[in-house]
């Protein structure tokens, strides 16, 4: 019996050896998924076969919508086909990313020249509430862009499946007049198609380079 316990005590201790190098070698051939998608938090590094800079999303149709501008006119993002087409998600009473991005547009279609005519900017809003036509207009104004985008607007069930197609997430606060929503910008083709997506951290020279090379295509 002494001899049994023994032998299988030694039997147990290869075979544990055997499965741990057996493993190891398993997990060597293996490795982790390494994920092949080159960005940042915020989504504005890296740059796609076609060499538009951003987030490849795939030339998928971008969905259509229509709502009013700061003039009270309507306007459709397919009222835009033919065009490169810049959109972004804002409210005029945010304090801190929304008039940058508005600055910074400005200053991309600054780097256009005359070309700036032959795309378009569209600013949807998240808030609402807050964002009337007069606000819209004179938010507009204050960044230079009141003849440059269209900054549109309505209800919350004008808005809501906007933000929803877009994966835009937004809630106002329920003490103040901020608005916690999501960031960056959607870069559309010529075709309607989304391009690539820039995170807030995105550069005016990005915006304008990816817009010259749409412009060519």
């Amino acid at each position: 019996m002494g001899m049994n316990w023994r032998l299988a005590s030694r039997l147990s201790v290869v075979v544990c050896a055997v499965l741990v190098v057996a493993l190891i070698m398993l997990v060597q051939h293996h490795p982790a998924p390494v994920s092949t998608l080159n960005m940042n938090s915020t989504g504005s590094s890296g740059s796609t076969a076609s060499g538009l800079q951003g987030t490849d999303l795939g030339a998928t149709p971008a969905p259509n919508f229509r709502l009013t501008d700061q003039y009270g006119k309507q306007v459709s993002l397919a009222d835009l086909k033919g065009k490169p087409v810049v959109l972004t998600f804002l409210y005029t009473h945010c304090p801190d990313i929304c008039p940058l991005t508005a600055e910074k547009l400005h200053t991309a279609l600054q780097g256009l020249g005359q070309q700036a005519q032959q795309v378009g900017i569209i600013a949807v809003s998240t808030d609402p509430k807050g964002d009337t036509e007069a606000a819209a207009l004179n938010f507009s104004q204050a960044h230079n862009m009141q003849n440059s985008w269209h900054y549109l607007i309505g209800s919350q069930s004008q808005l809501s499946p906007v933000w929803s197609d877009y994966h835009i997430y937004a809630q106002a606060g329920q003490k103040t007049m901020t608005v916690s929503h999501s960031t960056g910008l959607f870069i559309i083709d010529k075709q309607g198609n989304e391009r690539v997506f820039l995170g807030d951290d995105f550069t005016p020279a990005q915006v304008t380079a990816n817009l010259k090379t749409l412009l060519k295509q």
